[in-house]
């Protein structure tokens, strides 16, 4: 169905090929799964197939690619349009009309289908995807995981024979996500449909691939085969197959049901052990540095920010942000409902819960975008939505879910010095803090031919160099290989040790795991749950990390805590070895 040969792809000014040496078929009716580190050419391969490389995106291709037989050199996007459905890691960037129904309909109207089979097709796909309560919906209120499925559902209308998705569940909470990869794996095997994915989250994935495409590094050929073969060698993998390569199994398990019955061994030269808690919180860390005055030649604000002078700043153990019966309305619709929520210093808080529970409008609150209809906002004694600008950027920084909303510059190197000068810090600061999270990126580099995790590791830098007493971050994993995520890990927990709070809405149930102090979900608006992340995530199947549903039910979460164990546990004997392979 889909066929590369000797296929590359370089772009103008790049210092090597994005793309080299790809001679690979995706046979009809497979789902076909694209993993590697971020930055190798996943996104550029996918582009190829849809015709946007190089006619959208510029740049030299040679070699050939055919969808169908049609040759991607020659036949332009829209004339691949009835065979080939796309959807990239931005789904604002695909949209056409302003509500969900016009939205799905509006792929078939562009190829002129009848009416009568247009509502079958709207009816059945609002259906797939959960999306009937949302059909009237403006585009533009949805939260970020609701606009990724009616993306998924405006190419699926079409009943293309092709499917090319960049991280589609990126956005998605897990059930919304596994609602989504039931779709496609029902019109692979019932429809014979093609689907071509690339997604760094593969824990939620890799069990459905027939087949993968390793992309090891920028302009290195492919490596293909089938899942098991091909994630003992792949340099990211998700924890159940970290785990299998830890424990000595073979064949490696791919899901959790197949790693449940090989951990027996495990399970027993674990009992009796616990794992390493996460690091408290510091309530004796010290109040932080005073908010630092605006920079040189800069001018103060012309009113005073307001402050709540029985709050006070945040000291030993006073909160970095107060939230209490906060209630957030829009338009007509009241997002969150009385809402008590207390981070302190040293403190990381994930908050959690399915797409539209108002995890966005929440963080949105604290960095002063919404007013609270009623109850109240504090971070650091301040009222966020009173308090200027340069002001509450001294006390909360926010990464949104779309970091191209923070950066404007033309090049990395002018995005770092901006945030440099915004937050009055030393020259390199930022620079210093990309090159921890992406440490191949060049000074020279437009932020809009980052990647998507590229970009976010960016915006993050940018937010990271005023050091602000309290982090926002929303979606903060989208885009990045478990490489990059470890790097965030280890400069969130830098921070929290050093007494800034950080509050993070994911869906991300490994990072959480790996990273957070406490769980807060959030329900339609309302607080449902808060507590220790060991005792949360583990109280539901849909929260819970891999390593905790194989081993349960022991209290283990991640790999490094059982890493970290095994040295300790006793060695297994050779009946116990022979009994788990």
């Amino acid at each position: 169905m889909i066929r590369f040969d000797d296929v590359s792809v370089r772009y103008e000014g790049a210092a090597g090929p994005a793309l080299a040496g790809v001679d690979l078929t995706v046979p009809e009716g497979e789902l076909c799964l694209l993993v590697g580190p971020s930055g190798v050419g996943k996104s550029t391969l996918l582009g190829t197939v849809s015709g946007l490389v190089p006619h959208f995106t510029g740049g030299t291709l040679r070699g050939r690619v055919t969808v169908a037989g049609r040759d991607t050199r020659t036949h332009r996007p829209r004339e691949l349009a009835d065979v080939v459905g796309t959807v990239g890691q931005d789904p604002l960037a695909h949209f056409v009309t302003d509500t969900v129904e016009d939205e799905l309909a509006y792929g078939m109207e562009s190829l002129g289908l009848a009416p009568a089979v247009m509502r079958r097709r709207v009816e059945e796909t609002l259906d797939l995807l959960g999306l009937a309560a949302l059909r009237d919906r403006p585009i533009a209120t949805l939260s970020g995981g609701q606009r990724q499925r009616v993306a998924i559902g405006s190419v699926l209308t079409p009943h293309p024979r092709v499917l090319v998705l960049d991280e589609p569940t990126s956005a998605l909470d897990p059930a919304a996500a596994e609602e989504v990869l039931a779709v496609l794996q029902r019109l692979v095997h019932d429809l014979g449909t093609t689907v071509l994915m690339a997604e760094h989250r593969l824990e939620r994935v890799v069990h459905y691939a027939d087949q993968i495409i390793l992309l090891p590094a920028p302009g290195a050929p492919p490596v293909t085969g089938g899942p098991a073969e091909i994630m003992a060698v792949s340099p990211v993998t998700p924890p159940v197959v970290s785990l299998g390569r830890l424990a000595g199994w073979s064949p490696l398990p791919l899901s959790v049901r197949d790693a449940r019955r090989m951990a027996g061994p495990l399970r027993e030269r674990l009992a009796g052990l616990a794992p390493e808690p996460h690091p408290a919180p510091i309530p004796d860390a010290g109040p932080l540095p005073a908010p630092r005055p605006a920079a040189a030649g800069g001018t103060a604000p012309d009113t005073a920010p307001a402050v709540i002078t029985d709050a006070g700043p945040a000291g030993p153990t006073g909160p970095t942000a107060e939230l209490s019966r906060l209630s957030v309305r829009r338009g007509r619709t009241e997002v969150l409902r009385r809402i008590g929520l207390t981070v302190r210093p040293g403190e990381t808080v994930a908050l959690m819960g399915r797409n539209g529970a108002g995890k966005s409008t929440l963080l949105n609150t604290l960095a002063g975008l919404h007013r609270p209809a009623g109850g109240s906002a504090v971070v650091g004694g301040a009222v966020p939505h009173r308090t200027p600008p340069r002001e509450l950027i001294r006390r909360v920084g926010l990464v949104p879910q779309e970091p191209r909303d923070l950066l404007y510059a033309d090049t990395v190197a002018a995005e770092c010095a901006a945030a440099d000068g915004d937050a009055d810090a030393a020259p390199g600061s930022c620079r210093a803090l990309v090159t921890a999270l992406l440490p191949d990126v060049s000074d020279t580099t437009h932020p809009r031919d980052l990647s998507e995790g590229q970009r976010l590791a960016l915006a993050l830098a940018v937010v990271l160099t005023a050091r602000p007493p309290l982090l926002l971050l929303d979606e903060p994993t989208r885009g990045l290989d478990y490489a990059a995520k470890s790097r965030l890990v280890e400069i969130l927990r830098g921070l929290a040790a050093d007494g800034h709070a950080v509050l993070l809405a994911t869906h991300d149930v490994e990072l959480v795991a790996e990273l957070a102090h406490r769980v807060v979900i959030l329900a339609d608006g309302e607080l449902v749950a808060d507590g220790p992340t060991a005792e949360v995530v583990t109280a539901s199947p849909a929260f819970s990390p891999q390593v905790s549903k194989i081993l349960a039910p022991q209290p283990w979460l991640t790999v490094s805590q059982v890493r970290n164990a095994l040295p300790a546990a006793a060695p297994p004997a050779a009946s116990r070895t022979e009994a788990g392979r």
